[in-house]
């Protein structure tokens, strides 16, 4: 048993759960040069990166932990984020869909993926992931919201009116935003009185 690699973990786990986030990455990081190639490690200190807004160094250890586990669907969904968050919009987009392609229930990866695609304006697209997504999560009120903006960006007019009657039973609040901000006056009459 390799002692020193496991109270390197073991404090690094300790710290990460304090709230010691620089004193784990430091952990974590001997747990690596202990046993190179050592995935969970590679995983925590871009987790750790990415948490801190270090997305070039998150970037690296999320590589690196594909590299070493090029089938883990959550990594690639994590990559993903990542890449979305620094602008590497068509990046993200292929970590996203690598994550759904490994993991086709990954609710979380559509919705990134769908992000992804409307900050490109390529609203279809972007309308076909949320899709995916409510599909996964029938009560996610964010992704109906989204699927509903991009089918209304796309000109896919009675798609909108077809997600508001859906979402007013998940979060009415949102469908009347939804109604608001695509402009469709029309479908005021589907949003009820609410009393807050």
């Amino acid at each position: 048993m390799d002692f020193e690699y496991w109270r390197h973990y073991a404090r690094g786990w300790l710290c990460h759960f304090i709230g010691w986030e620089e004193k784990a990455c430091a952990e974590y990081a001997a747990c690596y040069r202990q046993r190179p190639g050592d995935v969970q490690a590679a995983r925590n200190l871009a987790f750790l990166a990415a948490k801190r807004e270090r997305y070039e160094v998150a970037d690296e250890w999320f590589r690196e932990a594909l590299r070493l586990a090029p089938d883990d669907a959550d990594t690639y969904y994590n990559h993903g984020f990542v890449l979305e968050r620094v602008g590497r919009l068509q990046d993200a987009i292929k970590a996203f869909g690598e994550a759904v392609r490994l993991k086709p229930t990954l609710d979380r990866a559509w919705y990134g993926k769908g992000l992804a695609h409307a900050r490109l304006g390529e609203h279809v697209h972007a309308a076909s992931a949320f899709a995916r997504c409510v599909a996964l999560q029938p009560l996610h009120g964010d992704a109906f919201y989204q699927w509903g903006m991009a089918c209304h960006h796309a000109g896919q007019w009675e798609e909108v009116q077809a997600i508001v009657e859906r979402l007013v039973a998940v979060a009415p609040k949102l469908a009347g935003k939804l109604v608001r901000d695509a402009q469709r006056t029309d479908l005021a009459r589907l949003i009820p009185e609410l009393p807050f």
